[in-house]
């Protein structure tokens, strides 16, 4: 496939992505611990794209934070979307070198667990300023900055993550076949692996 075709096809996928980004928020269930929610599955278009290249990543990581800026969505949930490139982009340029990272179980777990933290820290970082500026809904501060930022927004997002990631690799490994594009993370199948 050319070049300037693989580009193409790229930039359709990241906008599909982002289109599913911005959509999952409406239609999927969501998981309330108050103060905090967590809306199921809608890390998955990042994951995906994450697994694609690290422009696809890029590009569906400000994608969907734009889709929350433009539906009106708080300031701080915005920006919790956009602290999306920093796993989003760290994913992918790992997976760029280390393609290999989702070929077993244990190093998949390993890569979605690094990635998971590196999510929480980045979402406890963005609500604790909004925290200690004295910005956020007054149930935060009922709770203390222990329960309400670190436990439910860090490990939360943790769990959240993991289990995003989970059903994004459960979508990938039948996706990966079809997908015309050379993409960083190559998955062995059981079949495949099977006949190696």
């Amino acid at each position: 496939m050319r070049d300037r075709e693989t580009k193409l096809i790229s930039l359709v996928i990241a906008a599909l992505l982002c289109a599913i980004g911005i959509v999952i928020p409406m239609f999927a269930p969501k998981i309330i611990l108050e103060p905090a929610s967590f809306t199921l599955a809608s890390h998955v278009p990042i994951f995906i794209a994450l697994f694609i290249s690290p422009p696809v990543a890029a590009a569906v990581s400000v994608g969907t934070a734009l889709g929350f800026l433009f539906a009106g969505f708080p300031i701080v949930v915005v920006l919790r979307a956009f602290s999306h490139v920093f796993f989003a982009i760290s994913g992918a340029y790992i997976l760029k070198r280390k393609a290999n990272m989702l070929s077993t179980f244990g190093k998949s777990a390993l890569f979605g667990l690094t990635l998971a933290v590196i999510h929480a820290v980045s979402e406890v970082v963005v609500v604790t300023l909004f925290y200690f500026g004295n910005s956020m809904p007054k149930n935060y501060y009922a709770n203390g900055y222990f329960m309400s930022v670190i436990l439910l927004v860090g490990v939360g997002t943790i769990v959240h993550s993991m289990i995003d990631f989970s059903i994004a690799l459960f979508v990938w490994k039948p996706l990966s076949r079809v997908v015309q594009i050379p993409v960083s993370a190559k998955v062995v199948l059981k079949k495949e692996a099977v006949v190696k």
